[in-house]
This record gives structure tokens, C-alpha cells and sequence, in this order.
């Protein structure tokens, strides 16, 4: 359910930031261009299938001397995305990163994750992998050009989408 409040917001809307703050519920939210999108929490099942890919992409990940983290923000504080992995090379910053190597992206019910690959795009992340476990399908995408196009194998690792599919548990 899609709902705008317009500046300045009211007390009580305030409020709720603040209580989500305090309750550690807005460590997903994003904010898009100056617009703050509230996440709710993932699945079960969201989060198994983010854990499986983050222990099966560190291998990989390692070898290349890229980290793999959980939710961070890409991008600067009013305008950021938080992926549910992000590969990041050596000089990451802890919180506010320009861009990645790779971001994970794991579709849940109602998301807008297809509208992020501008972002994506503009902030230059190399590669995007949006997982949707409804399909059981991976599409790879790499950067090219500005744009996005999708790939068999990944350009910043030794691993193909295939390979990736195939060693996912998929919920």
C-alpha cells in the first residue's frame, strides 16, 4: 500500500520513525531521490535463500578479494539502496557505499525490485543479480555502457548463473 506524506510530516509520523529507529525495523527502508520507502521485514524463506547465497558466494567472492555483506546502503544519504548482498572491493566505507561489484537483489512479493536497476546503473554497480525464488530463476545483468545486459557468467567472479542456480535450496 503505497502512502505519501507530504513535508513538513506530522508529529505522529515522526513518531513512528523514531520507534522504527529504536525497534532497529528501519535497518531495511531506502530512500529513493528523497523519498523514503519503508521495507517490512523479509520472510523466513527471504532470508534462508539471502543466507544460502551469501555463504555460496563468499568462496567466489573471496578469491577475488571482494567482501560479501549483508544489507548495506549503496549510494549517499538521501538517495540509497540497501540489496540484500553487496560484493565490495578493498576501501568499502562502513555505511554509505558510492557503489559495489555486485548487488544481490532477492525479489519478495509486492517489491519494486526491477525499478532499483537505474540506480543501479547510475551508481555503477558492475553486476546485478536479481533472484526470484517464485520462478526459481536468476538474471544476471552487467553493466555496459550505462546500461544493463544480461550474462551468462559473472565478469567480476569465476561463476556462472547456472552454476549459482543449480547449488541454491530453493524455498
Amino acid at each position: 500500500m503505497p502512502t505519501l506524506v507530504l513535508d513538513p510530516p506530522p508529529p505522529a509520523f515522526e513518531r513512528l520513525l523514531e520507534e522504527r529507529r529504536r525497534a532497529g525495523a528501519d535497518r531495511r527502508d531506502e530512500v529513493w531521490k528523497g523519498v523514503l520507502h519503508m521495507i517490512p521485514p523479509p520472510s523466513v524463506e527471504h532470508e534462508r535463500l539471502a543466507h544460502r547465497l551469501h555463504v555460496l558466494l563468499d568462496l567466489y567472492a573471496t578469491a577475488v578479494e571482494l567482501l560479501v555483506t549483508g544489507t548495506v546502503g549503496i549510494g549517499e544519504a538521501e538517495d540509497y539502496c540497501v540489496p540484500d548482498l553487496a560484493l565490495l572491493r578493498a576501501g568499502y566505507s562502513p555505511q554509505w557505499n558510492r557503489t559495489a561489484a555486485l548487488v544481490v537483489e532477492i525479489v519478495s512479493p509486492h517489491d519494486r525490485t526491477w525499478e532499483k536497476v537505474p540506480f543501479y546503473a547510475a551508481h555503477g554497480v558492475d553486476e546485478l543479480l536479481i533472484v526470484d525464488p517464485s520462478k526459481r530463476s536468476l538474471d544476471w545483468l552487467a553493466l555496459d555502457n550505462g546500461e544493463y545486459r544480461p550474462i551468462e557468467r559473472s565478469r567480476v567472479m569465476t561463476l556462472s548463473a547456472g552454476e549459482l542456480a543449480e547449488a541454491i535450496s530453493w524455498p
